[in-house]
């Protein structure tokens, strides 16, 4: 090998490295004659040799480092070109190409923009300067190129004084679609602004939100970075740091700036994902340094160098970490193989590019195919000469399928779509005009054509957009090792217009999920339950993890507030990743409290019925008649046992009839009650009586049957008006935070306050009548116990009004339940308990003899009582009276004893009027 490389290297010929071109001739880089010439812009090589740091005169200097994928590019605009001259899409006119070396400067690629510029028929180097160029004829009439944006930008602003085509397969700056500015720029690719989009986007839809940028300092990179940065605020991803390379390899800074890039890579540990839009000359030593830095992140890649070979074959790449890149789609390659394979065969006159990979390709013989990109691009032009035509062939074999190798196919089809536009249109123009004449038309009719062609390619329809750009969507591809070799490998497809990633396979689904398996956030992922807090930090991206309040839940992760619960239907606890439908509460069938409460019910109303009976069975018995007679017991009862089946209302799911009868059957039942009972509290302070004034009043106001149905009247009144304006309903309660309370609303707190208002007054009357007859016979002692039962309704019920006003809940009617019970209970047993205690344990005292002396005793008591009152005014007056007896000795009570009946229907005799002035006590009867 070694004598291998000094044969080959005795052979060379070492010549001037610095030389400026000598003739224009000698500025193209490959030409073939045609009836429409194609203008061709290509940066084959990266840079300039320059003895000098900067230019101290204006000469076109020599170029250095061969770039073979772009030497491919040019390829493929030749392949193209004799694609379409031998077809009949032009049948009789042939497409000449006339391609420049722009080697990756503006400068030298204005300079052959101008020579596109030229006269026909003139030389090359005149160009015409007029006020109207819509006559002017140039020898080119379209340009391919260029592939950097930048350089296709200050191109166009030279075309576009002929309005002459030009068509991209590389130059993806946003800017370029602006066709004010660059009316006569079309391309074949889609602009940046779907590119970065798309990185946006698989950015987000891979977890990521912390990324940094690295860029170029041209315009190219500027547009970039404005545009990414603007896309990745959309998809909620931050960028932790901006860097920028300068542009050129001349520059001598840029070794300084990729070193501080990759420190501050470094520095930022919370960034594993970092977006580069560089050219591949830049990412080649940025990788290069990296990988000795020991470097590992996921690196997106631009359509720039994705699928670039030569880095892909850097020494230990793999460690730089993962490579997910965008490409432009690819087409039918077979063709541009078979022209690669016999490319040794294809002419090399006027194709200095190919006579120099030539040279290159003799002087890399040794090279392993890993080492065969940097071995050429080492080189400069000029300083290599090949030894004999005879190794020309064997060398073509041997690296036979390293152009392949290197190429990009994305590109290639983008540089097909972009010379068959220009067929395409050329055989729309030519249809009526004479195209081997060389002014059949000028630039700007052909750009009119151009923007309008539609064409087939590989079974796929293509135009330019309303921009010039034909939007082919992308391949999203990752750089993978395979067999100790780093493969590029189609991961998915973007498409551009829905904005949506299409994965082919269940392998590409996996690779994926492997990238959302690496962090790359400034904070900490926050949790469903909990949502993002901004730091002082200036990026949204920097926050904290605060738990959500009670009655807010985030259900994803990263959530940048808590979303709200329906406060009335729905709660949530802190830090709640749901909401939770409240839970609709009522006093059931089924609650301990509401069993309690019935079961108390039914006793009560089991009390009533056995009352009843034990009424009926002694029906004769003074007991039974001095309570008012079986009927007015019986319709106390009733309302008893009313009062009992209506707390069986208040149970169970309100409905709008419950609510409307118990309240009302409440009402009205116990008023019913009350008046019964006030009814016969009258007749009892009646029959006892013993001031003339009272028992005239009394006996004036006693109705039993008007009093009843007036005072129960009244109420049923008050509630049909009631239900009428302002009926009881069922309502939701939601105040409560975790149960919504279904409940009766009274309709009216007015109404429901002036019913039992009604109740108490009349409840008060009837305890003001049965305590002025307290004191009655010990046996007979009724209004005692109506007393008693009424002061148990005050004091259920006087409570019950401040705690149902500031209580709600479910169990808001089971206090109503008890107050109902209590005072219903109260009413019945000292109502009939005492009674139904003399029939049934005191039978000797509940006989008319038993009840006659009891009543003899109680007059006779109250007689001498009055006596002695009267006695004691008298002798006040010293007006002494001798107090004479009645016949026998006997009270008037006794001896009309013959003529009583029930007390409850006593009556009393007019006294005369004398008879109040004698010393005799007043005489009293009594109808039992």
């Amino acid at each position: 090998m070694a004598l291998l490389i000094v044969l080959i290297t005795c052979c060379v010929i070492i010549l001037a490295t610095s030389q400026p071109c000598q003739s224009p001739a000698d500025f193209v880089a490959a030409s073939s004659p045609g009836h429409i010439m194609i203008g061709g812009l290509f940066s084959i090589h990266d840079k300039m040799l320059s003895s000098e740091d900067y230019p101290r005169r204006p000469d076109i200097r020599k170029c250095a480092g061969f770039e073979i994928s772009v030497f491919l590019q040019m390829l493929a605009m030749i392949h193209s070109i004799e694609m379409i001259n031998n077809s009949t899409l032009l049948s009789g006119v042939k497409l000449g190409y006339e391609i420049y070396d722009t080697c990756t400067e503006v400068t030298v690629a204005m300079a052959a923009a101008l020579r596109f510029l030229s006269k026909f028929n003139y030389s090359r180097e005149i160009v015409e300067f007029k006020c109207d160029y819509s006559s002017y004829m140039p020898r080119v009439k379209a340009v391919i190129g260029a592939g950097y944006s930048e350089i296709s930008m200050a191109v166009s602003r030279i075309l576009n004084l002929q309005l002459m085509p030009q068509v991209s397969y590389e130059s993806t700056a946003e800017i370029l679609s602006d066709k004010i500015r660059f009316p006569s720029f079309l391309r074949t690719v889609p602009s940046d602004f779907y590119q970065t989009k798309a990185m946006a986007h698989l950015i987000q839809k891979s977890g990521w939100n912390w990324v940094g940028i690295i860029t170029t300092d041209d315009d190219y990179g500027r547009m970039a970075l404005n545009t990414f940065t603007i896309q990745t605020m959309a998809n909620n991803v931050c960028i932790a740091f901006k860097e920028i390379i300068p542009a050129f390899l001349s520059d001598d800074t840029i070794e300084f700036r990729i070193n501080q890039t990759l420190e501050k890579i470094m520095a930022e540990a919370h960034v594993n994902v970092i977006v580069v839009f560089l050219r591949q000359f830049h990412v080649l030593n940025l990788f290069s340094k990296a990988i000795e830095r020991n470097v590992n992140k996921v690196w997106i890649a631009s359509d720039n160098w994705s699928t670039a070979t030569k880095i892909a074959t850097i020494p230990n790449v793999k460690r730089i970490g993962k490579v997910v890149g965008f490409s432009f789609r690819k087409g039918n390659m077979s063709s541009f193989r078979s022209f690669l394979q016999n490319l040794h065969m294809f002419p090399r006159d006027h194709n200095k590019p190919l006579n120099e990979y030539v040279i290159l390709l003799s002087a890399c013989a040794h090279v392993k195919d890993s080492d065969f990109s940097q071995c050429v691009s080492h080189h400069s032009q000029g300083t290599l000469a090949y030894k004999a035509h005879k190794d020309i062939d064997r060398n073509f074999s041997l690296r036979n399928n390293v152009l392949w190798d290197y190429t990009e196919p994305g590109l290639v089809h983008s540089i097909q779509l972009a010379v068959f536009a220009l067929g395409y249109a050329l055989r729309d123009l030519c249809q009526a005009r004479d195209c081997q004449k060389p002014n059949a038309f000028q630039p700007w009719e052909l750009l009119d054509v151009l923007k309008n062609v539609t064409f087939m390619d590989g079974g796929k329809l293509f135009h330019f957009d309303a921009h010039g750009d034909i939007n082919t969507g992308y391949d999203v591809v990752l750089w993978k090792e395979i067999n100790g070799h780093m493969a590029i490998t189609k991961m998915a497809q973007y498409d551009p217009k829905h904005d949506v990633f299409t994965v082919t396979n269940q392998e590409t689904k996996n690779e994926f999920r492997n990238l959302k398996q690496i962090q790359s956030k400034c904070s900490k992922e926050c949790s469903p339950g909990q949502m993002k807090k901004t730091t002082k930090s200036q990026h949204t991206c920097c926050y904290e993890c605060v738990n959500c309040p009670e009655n807010h839940y985030t259900n994803q992760t990263d959530m940048d507030h808590c979303l709200s619960c329906n406060n009335k239907t729905h709660w949530a606890p802190v830090k709640s990743t749901m909401c939770f439908k409240k839970e609709v509460e009522y006093l059931s069938w089924n609650d301990s409290l509401a069993i309690l409460l019935l079961a108390l019910s039914l006793l009560g109303i089991m009390f009533v019925l056995t009352v009843g009976i034990i009424f009926t069975r002694n029906l004769n018995t003074p007991v039974v008649k001095s309570s008012g007679g079986l009927m007015v017991c019986y319709v106390i009862l009733l309302c008893h046992f009313l009062n009992f089946a209506s707390t069986g209302f208040f149970v169970g799911e309100p409905q709008d009839f419950t609510c409307k009868t118990r309240q009302t059957l409440f009402g009205v039942s116990f008023t019913l009650c009350i008046s019964c009972i006030l009814a016969k509290s009258l007749k009892i302070l009646l029959a006892f009586s013993f001031d003339p004034k009272l028992q005239n009043f009394l006996k004036c106001i006693y109705k039993p049957v008007p009093i009843i149905f007036t005072c129960t009247g009244i109420q049923v009144v008050i509630c049909t008006i009631w239900l009428i304006f302002a009926a009881p309903a069922v309502e939701e309660n939601m105040s409560l935070p975790r149960v919504i309370i279904l409940e009766c609303g009274e309709g009216s707190l007015l109404a429901f306050g002036t019913m039992l208002g009604y109740i108490a007054i009349l409840a008060f009357i009837c305890f003001i009548f049965a305590y002025k007859g307290r004191k009655l016979p010990e046996n007979y002692n009724e209004a005692k116990f109506i007393t008693f039962g009424m002061l148990i309704c005050f004091i259920a019920w006087i409570p019950f009004i401040p705690v149902y006003a500031t209580t709600f809940g479910k169990y808001l009617p089971a206090v109503e339940i008890i107050v109902i019970l209590i005072s219903n209970y109260g009413i019945l047993c000292c109502t009939f308990f005492p009674k139904c205690y003399v029939i049934l344990c005191k039978q000797d005292t509940n006989t008319k003899s038993a009840f006659l002396e009891m009543i003899y005793s109680y007059s006779s008591h109250s007689a001498d009582t009055l006596a002695m009152s009267r006695t004691s005014l008298v002798s006040t007056n010293s007006h002494i009276t001798t107090a004479t007896p009645s016949s026998g000795g006997q009270p008037a009570a006794w001896q009309k004893s013959k003529d009583l009946q029930i007390p409850a229907c006593a009556h009393t005799h007019k006294e005369n009027a004398t008879s109040a002035s004698k010393t005799w006590p007043r005489k009293r009867t009594s109808s039992i």
